[in-house]
């Protein structure tokens, strides 16, 4: 017997929208697709498909239309008025779009493996410096979010699509739960409200003391690392879920937390990227969603609260996730504990912070940094990764 989900958050959009064929309808996909053009999708554009397929995207039925692409650019919803934030696109080339658009083709992974069926419509021209400007807040091309725009192909094909496999050989597994699976978790274990975590770092203790904040209204955490593909420079996943893991072992309560992966690409865009990782949150089944400091932004384009501000833009009921807003924690060695500027009245001099650069360089030092501002067990993983050159 399946859990009730009913006393979860609704996914957004109302229904749960997954694109994953099973069964006979599965195999007769795989027979149709062996027959069509074929067209080989890019990193991002797979996990993007994966995200569809599972309904992570929900309400989305494919790569999005010039209708909704470009109210999504300038409006910040679809076309229909549904909140949406990021485009899910679909960019080729004009030989390509010559060849496929308008017919039925077969999408496949980097290495080949068929993924998908869809019904491609026409592709449509799109201004790049107006995606990057309205999506971005900037058209600087050493921004990493306008750089992956700038370099994509001239055109958009847009259509539904329907999945009748994953990609092959996915990271972590036993931690890739789909919405439906993270969502009969949290109704198994008795949760109504829960509380998304978005990281594609390791959890500090400051990002730690925001969860367990959170976790004091309400039933359950979903950690929910992004795995897909980050910018150079970030710490590679398999090293993250390794501090995850060891987090959890020794400072969380079992009974309180899931830990999941997201297969997810970085897009960096600050503000409306944080509505986009709390869409799918909802859709996971997370009623609440933690908002800190600078969530998804990248150097200084963004400002530090903006990603919290932009929710206050949205007409309510627009989303039925809510977001936990959280101002800068740290350790404060007057208070002898995590705090923020909400709870603590010292000084930034006995305050505990460290720049990623410093910490960098106490890691590739083999040195641990304080325990007030990282557990011992995390500083160990990253030491070992660090000194053997893995990030």
């Amino acid at each position: 017997m399946s859990p009730d989900t009913s006393q979860l958050v609704p996914p957004h959009g109302g229904t749960l929208r997954e694109l994953l064929a099973t069964g006979e309808e599965a195999a007769a996909l795989v027979a149709q697709a062996s027959e069509l053009p074929v067209l080989r999708l890019g990193a991002r554009q797979v996990t993007d498909l994966e995200l569809l397929s599972v309904g992570a995207l929900s309400p989305l039925g494919g790569f999005m239309d010039e209708a909704d692409y470009r109210a999504v650019v300038e409006g910040m919803c679809l076309a229909d008025g549904t909140v949406w934030s990021v485009p899910i696109t679909l960019p080729v080339t004009a030989g390509q779009a010559a060849d496929l658009a308008g017919r039925q083709i077969a999408l496949a992974a980097e290495d080949g493996t068929l993924l998908a069926v869809m019904d491609a419509g026409e592709a449509y021209p799109y201004d790049r410096e107006r995606e990057a400007e309205k999506v971005y807040r900037t058209a600087d091309p050493a921004h990493p979010g306008v750089e992956a725009v700038n370099e994509q192909a001239e055109l958009l094909l847009g259509g539904p699509v329907r999945a009748f496999a994953l990609p092959p050989d996915p990271e972590f597994p036993e931690h890739r739960l789909t919405p439906a699976q993270t969502r009969a978790a949290f109704a198994e274990r008795g949760w109504r409200t829960v509380v998304g975590f978005q990281t594609r770092n390791p959890v500090h203790r400051a990002h730690e003391y925001l969860t367990k904040v959170a976790l004091e209204v309400v039933d359950g955490l979903l950690l929910h690392p992004l795995v897909g593909e980050t910018k150079e420079g970030d710490i590679p996943a398999d090293v993250r879920m390794q501090c995850y893991q060891v987090l959890l072992d020794g400072y969380y309560a079992q009974d309180r937390v899931v830990l999941s992966v997201l297969p997810a690409s970085m897009r960096y865009a600050g503000p409306r990227e944080a509505i986009f990782h709390a869409i799918m949150r909802q859709n996971y089944g997370c009623s609440h969603f933690i908002v800190g400091r600078d969530h998804a932004g990248v150097g200084d384009y963004y400002g530090t609260y903006d990603a919290q501000e932009i929710f206050d833009q949205l007409e309510p009921g627009a989303l039925a996730i809510q977001p936990l807003k959280f101002e800068h924690s740290f350790f404060c060695v007057r208070c002898e504990g995590m705090a923020s500027s909400h709870t603590c009245p010292h000084g930034n001099d006995v305050h505990v912070f460290l720049s990623g650069t410093r910490v960098r360089e106490m890691l590739e030092a083999g040195e641990a940094p304080p325990a007030e501002f990282t557990r011992p067990e995390v500083a160990e993983v990253l030491i070992e990764a660090y000194s053997g050159g893995a990030p």
